[in-house]
Formats: structure tokens, C-alpha cells, sequence
């Protein structure tokens, strides 16, 4: 039962992130011979007042 976990900086439409789960779907069963139905895909949004990249926020 494979899980994949994506973390995305927020600001994607729904249907854009609806659209990158259905096709890590699609490569998880193609690439590791398993039912789409044993297929979790757990997407967590990061506020860009949560990032810092080379001390700066990813907000500013």
C-alpha cells in the first residue's frame, strides 16, 4: 500500500493540485505494479510565511 507525500508552497487551484495527485496516481501504479485503489497520495500546502530560503521568507 504505497503512500506518497508531497509538500507544495500554497498557491495552486484546486484543480491544478487534483490534477498532480491523479498523476502521481498514475505513475505509482504504472512504475510499482499496484491497484490504484492501494495508492495514498497525502498533499500538505507550506504557507510561504513558514519557508525561509537563504534567510529570507519565501512570502516576501
Amino acid at each position: 500500500m504505497p503512500y506518497v507525500h508531497i509538500e507544495l508552497l500554497e498557491g495552486r487551484t484546486d484543480e491544478q493540485k487534483q490534477g498532480l495527485m491523479r498523476d502521481v496516481v498514475e505513475a505509482v501504479v504504472k512504475n510499482a505494479n499496484v491497484s490504484k485503489e492501494s495508492v495514498h497520495v497525502i498533499l500538505n500546502e507550506i504557507s510561504k510565511q513558514h519557508l525561509t530560503k537563504n534567510g529570507e521568507f519565501a512570502g516576501e
